[in-house]
Parts: C-alpha cells; structure tokens; sequence
C-alpha cells in the first residue's frame, strides 16, 4: 500500500483550512436572520424603554409604583413555579417508565408524549375550555351522576389556568428528564439491592441523585417558557390571575405606551436572567443545562 505524499497530505490540509475558513459563511444567512428580526428588535425596545424621546427612568419606576404591576409579576412567578412543581411531579413518573423501555418501545410511547407539541396551542386551549367550562365534560357528568348540585368553578381561575399550562409544559419536562435518565446505569440499582438496599432505598440513594441534571434543566425550561406565557392565561385565566405578558399586551395595545411595555418586557428578562445566573452558581451551569453526571 502506497504511503500517501507529503505534497498530498500538504494539498488536503490546505483544503481543510479553506473549507473551515468557509464554514461561517454557512451560518451567515442564521445569523443576519437573528440579528435583524431578534436582535434589532431587543435593542429597539430596550432604547424606547429609557428614552421617550430623551433619556428617563419613569417607565422603569412606573412598573414598581403600580400595584397592579407588581401583583402580575407575583401572580406570574407563583403559577410558572406551581406549573413546574406540577410537571415535575407528573412527568418525573413518565420519564423514569420510558426511559426502562426497550428504545423501540420507548419511541413509540414518546410519540403519545409529543403529540400535543403537534397541534395548534390555541386549538388546545380551547378544548381545555369545552372540557372544564360551566356546561363542559367534567361537570356534566359530576351532575348527571349526582356527585354535585351546581357546576364547579374549575375555569377561568387559577385552577383551570394551571391545569391548561402543565399540559402544554408538560412535553418538555418529559424529555429534559428521559434524555437524562436513558443515560443512567440501571445495573447501579441492581448493584444497590444486591448490597442490601431496598428497591426504593436504591432509588433514592442511586437513580435519583443521578437523574438531577435531567430536574433541573427540565424545571428551568418549564419556569422559563411559563413565565412568558400568554394565549392560554388570556383564554383560561381569570381577571385576578393576571400575568406580566398581559400587562404588557395592553400597554401596547391599548395604551399604546411602548416605553412602559418596553421597561416590563426587560425587567422580566432581567429577572429571568437572573434566576438563570443564581441557579448556575448554586447547582453549577453543567448540570443546569442537563448534563450527565
């Protein structure tokens, strides 16, 4: 076999280098995308919320002097984390079945996870609207079975607005947690009962600890995403239950004050920046972005 040249080898490294040097103009279309239709816009709203016309914080101290402001921030944080303990809760279950499935079966049960992902969210808003309403599914069948006299308060309030969140969050606690836990040894859990410990000692000793990547990042996708809800607070809220981004949505719909709009819209960033950056610190940003210890 003929050992290849130096000037062959010289001519491919060449070709290497050119090709990588190249490689950016690959992503060049993306990236102008990002920076004129997200970029531009975040610095433009981020001007208009300290300048109307010339250079102010009245904006900023408008949101903090309204109660009205701060009670929809306080409303919005406490249903993202009462969605996120919820999703938690029900899809850590989910996660650790699929992930002791063959991967064939596994696929196949992950499709029924995602279908909800596939329709329209404004669609599955207003199913959940037929199924908790005042004439909906769940009341009519309480009445015609005698459990209750009247129908049940179960929509447009804080009830009904977190049962429609966690089914929309729900995919993506799911698989943050499975891609995490399909990655985890099980022979370590046999190991741990052989050594003595009981199947739920195991569990929590072993699986559990290894499986908090998938929690965290999983948790901090779901608060993210809920907080910047706004479809389905506007359909299933109620007027107590509302959150920042229809605060938002009626400054620039209705007030036309896109200053102040601007100001909420960066506080909340800010915010979620902040959780972000304090989470990173405490658990490190390694496991925050799920990887496998």
């Amino acid at each position: 076999m003929m050992e290849p040249s130096l000037a062959h080898v010289s001519r491919w490294s060449m070709l290497r280098e050119r090709l990588a040097g190249r490689a950016f103009y690959l992503v060049l279309p993306l990236a102008l995308y990002l920076c004129f239709f997200y970029v531009y816009p975040l610095l433009r709203m981020l001007l208009m919320s300290f300048f109307s016309p010339e250079f102010t914080l009245r904006h900023y101290l408008a949101f903090f002097h309204g109660k009205v402001n701060l009670y929809s921030l306080y409303v919005t944080l406490r249903i993202s984390f009462v969605v996120t303990l919820w999703c938690l809760l029900l899809g850590y279950p989910l996660a650790y079945y699929l992930s002791s499935l063959p991967p064939k079966k596994a696929n196949l049960r992950l499709i029924l996870v995602l279908i909800p992902l596939w329709t329209s969210l404004l669609v599955r808003t207003y199913a959940w609207i037929m199924i908790l309403g005042r004439n909906g599914i769940i009341n009519q069948t309480l009445m015609k079975l005698g459990l209750i006299d009247k129908p049940l308060k179960i929509i447009y309030n804080s009830l009904g607005l977190t049962i429609g969140m966690v089914h929309v969050m729900m995919p993506f606690m799911v698989l943050s947690l499975y891609s995490v836990m399909t990655g985890i040894d099980r022979g370590l859990l046999k190991a741990a009962q052989n050594l003595g410990a009981r199947p739920f000692e195991a569990f929590r000793r072993v699986f559990l600890p290894l499986s908090i990547p998938g929690i965290l990042a999983g948790s901090i996708l779901v608060f993210v995403i809920s907080v910047g809800f706004f479809v389905t607070p506007v359909l299933l809220g109620g007027p107590k239950e509302m959150m920042i981004s229809m605060i938002i949505d009626q400054a620039v719909s209705v007030l036309l004050n896109w200053g102040f709009a601007s100001a909420a819209s960066f506080l909340l960033l800010f915010l979620i920046i902040g959780i972000l950056l304090t989470s990173g610190r405490i658990v490190g940003f390694d496991k925050l972005w799920g990887k496998r210890v």
